[in-house]
């Protein structure tokens, strides 16, 4: 039997793509599955649970002490083939290779493009660490056995360095029974997700000024300086702010909803205008049966006329928003049909099962490969990106000595 050993060292307990997705698959298709991650051990759903313990505090903490421990705990699995699931996992890819490991990298979003958006790099450093960590990531995954994406425009970068890439996305899991398709008799906007600038919540409560007696129910984590400037706005009297939500009881509250809210910002992780299947929300909100106003990407534009499931919209725009909503309370009989059409989608075309069998099929062909040769240090060409790492160890604690050798 085929061990199987999956990685990461920042996605939450029993992530949803990581463990629920890709890990109790694999172990229904009769491999051999462990799950690194943060937390401690257990067993669920055929899944070996190794837990690291708790996240360091610090992000260069973060990414390189809790990397350095992941990785000793993913040596103790000695599988066949470890899948690592976060940028800061690459360098031990390579160890792992060394130790004749079969090696995968899955990319949930586009972390390389990302890195000119983020704001806890030094503005005027972003473009240095962007060709740093550009050659570093290529460096590497030229050298493992396969990369997995989400969405095209991610895939289509990854196969230029690595022939072996392939499009995993994260489409929902079709539950054993479908629920009521909701019944469209009130005047509730739902989101459950994250709560941060991207998400245009400022917009969307700013377009309820413009919709008397309606309703916005959000659900999720928000980040603290973000909330107030939403609890500020003149509509958040009429926000329904449940906070985190067990994943679990999402679905019961998608049901009781009018109309799903994915209003997502163009960005460099959306490929700007073109969009991402990677986004999972206004996939969920179709399963729930919701008629759904989405941002004007080309990828979700498509499928969103395709099956007349939905509205898209200028995500900046509040008076698009508004109107998109008034026509879908104006036209109920339209709305419930657009939710039903969304669902029909799912079930045909956007789900894990389709997504599974692309998964079970990488790993099916490299299973047929059998065990590599183990390679030496000469046979492994270190990714120049590398040095990046280097000019960051000053701002972050490393990993105690005895942490690093034992790991080594």
């Amino acid at each position: 039997m085929t061990k199987v050993c999956h990685v990461t060292s920042v996605h939450p307990p029993e992530d949803v793509r990581i463990f629920q997705k890709e890990c109790v698959s694999l172990a229904r298709a009769g491999y051999d599955v462990t799950l690194v991650q943060q937390g401690g051990d257990y067993e669920k759903d055929g899944v070996h649970i190794l837990g690291f313990g708790d996240i360091a505090p610090n992000r260069f903490q973060r990414m390189l002490m809790t990397a350095w421990r992941a990785y000793r705990r993913a040596l103790e699995a000695d599988a066949d083939v470890y899948h690592l699931h976060d940028p800061e996992l690459l360098p031990y890819g390579l160890k792992l290779k060394k130790k004749g490991k079969k090696v995968i990298f899955d990319s949930h979003e586009n972390t390389l493009e990302s890195v000119l958006q983020k704001e806890w790099i030094p503005a005027p450093l972003r473009k240095m660490v962007y060709h740093w960590f550009k050659a570093h990531q290529e460096g590497v995954c030229r050298q493992l056995n396969a990369v997995i994406s989400v969405t095209p425009n991610i895939v289509e970068y990854f196969r230029s360095i690595n022939s072996r890439t392939v499009q995993v996305a994260n489409f929902p899991i079709l539950p054993a029974k479908m629920p009521p398709l909701p019944e469209q008799s009130d005047r509730t906007l739902v989101f459950a997700g994250g709560i941060s600038r991207q998400w245009n919540h400022h917009t969307i409560i700013r377009a309820l000024e413009k919709l008397p007696d309606c309703e916005y129910l959000l659900c999720g984590i928000a980040d603290t300086p973000y909330l107030q400037e939403l609890q500020a706005l003149p509509a958040w009297e009429r926000v329904r702010y449940l906070g985190r939500v067990p994943h679990g009881e999402v679905a019961a509250l998608l049901a009781q909803s009018t109309v799903g809210m994915a209003v997502v910002s163009y960005s460099r992780n959306s490929d700007w205008k073109n969009g991402t299947m990677g986004n999972t929300k206004i996939f969920e909100e179709m399963l729930a049966g919701l008629p759904v106003i989405c941002t004007n990407f080309v990828l979700w534009r498509e499928f969103v006329d395709r099956y007349h499931c939905g509205i898209c919209i200028d995500p900046e725009n509040p008076g698009e928003i508004a109107s998109a909503v008034q026509y879908l309370l104006d036209h109920p009989e339209e709305a419930r049909q657009m939710g039903e059409n969304g669902r029909r989608a799912i079930k045909e075309e956007f789900n894990w099962g389709v997504e599974e069998k692309k998964l079970l099929a990488l790993y099916d062909a490299l299973a047929a490969e059998g065990a590599p040769a183990s390679l030496n240090s000469a046979q492994m060409s270190p990714p120049p990106g590398t040095i990046c790492v280097i000019l960051f160890l000053p701002l972050a604690v490393r990993a105690p000595r005895s942490l690093r050798k034992e790991a080594a």
